[in-house]
């Protein structure tokens, strides 16, 4: 008589208990975020996010691939439980080592599929824009290169720049790649280094831009217009070229958010990248100076940007951007 009473009520404690876990309160220590995202807008999500959920968050920066590979050293063991890129292809390089966990669909549902893998391992939280910045002064609109491309030829040699060991700028060549393939990527690159003149960050080669030493370089858009909402003394004399027409040099490059198979606080790091892509995060992107693009459904980026919509960008599966390819591609080229 007494049996199946037990087997009830040990039902009903196993039940209770498995409540309790799923509804438990945040740990204590919270999450550790390692960012190869700019740490002043990680920091404003951070902050939003803790305010409106008290969760604390430790953030460990870097490069893209700084942290990308530090992930992949440490695997399973690593002490991460969300990793935020700048760039797409370290992001794939954690995917492609198995360490990924899916996130919750309600979070990559927030999010443009434009800017996601169909795969659910990893979502954008923000994007950037290609852009050949130009000296005003040394070129006119009508002499402006048709295509990235076009930098590869004669009549460009010792005129433009680019930041070649910059995780932007080999995020750009591996969309090159994707789009072109190996043969046309390398060729470019072969060009480029006897064109381009290289500098050692985006910020240094639109300086050099400004002050007349090149008459242009690639760069990424927000660059320019985080000058222009200071002092603008390293852009006045500089005005952005979008190449659109889905040219290689109209990549619009998306910056990923993930959580790592082992974290040990998965439910905090799957609210946390809810909350960056949802509207609290996605408005920061709007409203603060980051000029990064907003991706989340719907969500509006700063008003002084030009729209996405109208940047008509080649369309490139982001979980496809192979940075161990593209860094051999640009070492033989002798950019690296």
């Amino acid at each position: 008589m007494s049996r199946p009473f037990a087997r009830i009520t040990t039902a009903l404690l196993l039940s209770s208990l498995f409540a309790a876990t799923a509804h438990a309160a945040p740990s204590p220590e919270g999450i550790v975020v390692y960012n190869a995202q700019h740490e002043s807008l990680t920091k404003s999500w951070v902050e939003g996010f803790t305010k409106e959920t008290g969760i604390k968050v430790t953030v460990r920066n870097g490069s893209d691939s700084e942290m990308g590979n530090q992930i992949v050293q440490e695997g399973a063991a690593s002490p991460a439980d969300v990793f935020l890129t700048e760039n797409s292809p370290a992001m794939v390089l954690v995917d492609n080592a198995k360490l990924l966990a899916p996130l919750s669909p309600a979070t990559t549902a927030q999010v443009d599929p434009a800017f996601r893998p169909a795969h659910g391992r990893w979502v954008g939280i923000a994007a950037r824009s290609t852009v050949f910045v130009y000296n005003k002064n040394r070129l006119t609109p009508k002499e402006l290169p048709k295509s990235m491309l076009d930098l590869a030829k004669p009549e460009w040699k010792g005129r433009w720049g680019a930041a070649p060991a910059g995780a932007d700028f080999q995020a750009i060549v591996s969309a090159l790649l994707e789009q072109k393939g190996e043969a046309a990527t390398l060729a470019w690159l072969k060009a480029m280094k006897t064109n381009a003149q290289p500098y050692k960050g985006n910020s240094v080669v639109m300086k050099a831009v400004n002050a007349s030493q090149i008459d242009g370089g690639v760069i990424y858009h927000y660059y320019y217009f985080g000058d222009q909402n200071k002092t603008g003394e390293n852009s006045k004399n500089t005005a952005l070229h979008y190449f659109k027409q889905q040219d290689p040099g109209a990549f619009v490059s998306i910056s990923g958010g993930a959580v790592l198979a082992s974290s040990k606080h998965k439910e905090e790091a799957q609210a946390f990248l809810k909350w960056v892509t949802g509207k609290g995060g996605q408005n920061i992107l709007r409203t603060e100076n980051s000029f990064e693009y907003a991706v989340g459904q719907g969500a509006q980026s700063n008003p002084k940007l030009v729209p996405l919509k109208d940047l008509d960008a080649p369309k490139i599966d982001a979980s496809r951007l192979n940075s161990r390819k593209t860094v051999e591609l640009m070492t033989q080229a002798g950019l690296l």
